[in-house]
């Protein structure tokens, strides 16, 4: 029988296929990868009632244009997103996110752009027809690893499908909210820093820079003072670190980082800002509040039963 599939018209700026990531794979130097905005993807997967781990398409600031050949089906867009579809008949009509919209054999949607915001999230009914690699579908284009022979979306290829499921119309009233404050623990070398950086770390404004990507984003403000060394021995990094290079400048890793790396750990981000840090766009100015590990637990506790919560208000 003949998939459906989507003829990809413009790839987008970094379109690539995304799960939750792969795991245990550090110690050969492979990341875990994932989505940047875990709780988008779980709103764009529920809402299409696709499985928790199907893979969807990520773009960044602006999105892939895709067409449709095959029976109709259901897509879904989550994110600050501004799209079109283009139907058939030639009538157009504006995108509207967190709501099913059922399209059918010629149909186009544009993803023209993010609104203020980073990324977004595609997820289509029956899910997109690719292959697993080391048990994810993940995709980290440094490497080359993952679905896609592991790279971005490029003009003119096809994207086949699984077999649709039923037709659901599905709607969530959802804001993505900001917060004051981008909340960090202290890190391993968090004594390096002179006591007047630290202060100024947690009481000024940073920047976040046009040399941000998946792999990391680099932050301008207030250059952070080592007074012990600016390089180390080389040591394992989790998602989330801010490393200090010598020109005083912070890095956030994020989820396509490299594991390891020898520049001195300032701090860590807490994984329930995690969503909300990597929406931020370049030219934002960012703030940071030191809190304690046993506050992270709880607040990561609290944006799991929040985002279960959310879930669960789509029947």
């Amino acid at each position: 029988m003949k998939s459906d599939y989507f003829k990809v018209i413009r790839g987008g700026l970094n379109s690539t296929f995304q799960d939750q990531g792969r795991e245990n794979l550090y110690h050969i130097g492979i990341p875990f990868s994932g989505v940047m905005d875990k709780r988008n993807y779980l709103i764009a997967n529920r809402l299409i009632n696709n499985g928790k781990d199907e893979p969807v398409l990520e773009f960044a600031f602006q999105g892939p244009c895709l067409k449709y050949f095959g029976n109709k089906r259901n897509i879904v867009i989550t994110g600050e997103i501004n799209f079109i579809l283009a139907r058939n008949n030639s009538e157009k009509e504006k995108g509207e996110c967190y709501k099913t919209i059922e399209i059918n054999d010629g149909d186009v949607i544009d993803i023209i752009s993010t609104n203020k915001s980073v990324y977004g999230y595609f997820s289509v009914s029956g899910g997109f027809k690719i292959d697993k690699v080391w048990n994810s579908y993940s995709t980290t284009t440094r490497a080359n690893v993952g679905p896609n022979n592991g790279c971005k979306l490029i003009n003119g290829q096809k994207i086949l499908l699984n077999e649709k499921k039923p037709i659901f119309n599905r709607r969530l009233n959802f804001v993505n909210t900001k917060i004051e404050f981008i909340r960090v623990l202290k890190g391993t070398n968090f004594d390096y820093f002179s006591q007047d950086s630290i202060n100024n770390f947690f009481s000024k404004d940073f920047e976040v820079t046009k040399l941000t990507d998946r792999m990391g984003m680099r932050l301008k403000g207030v250059k952070l003072v080592n007074l012990k060394k600016t390089n180390i021995k080389s040591e394992g990094l989790v998602k989330g670190t801010i490393q200090v290079p010598a020109d005083g400048n912070p890095i956030i890793l994020l989820s396509d980082h490299g594991t390891i790396g020898g520049y001195p750990k300032f701090g860590v981000i807490i994984s329930a800002d995690y969503d909300k840090l990597v929406q931020t766009p370049p030219g934002t100015k960012i703030r940071f509040k030191k809190i304690e590990l046993k506050d992270a637990e709880n607040l990561y506790k609290l944006y799991n039963m929040e985002t279960n919560n959310i879930l669960n208000k789509i029947l």
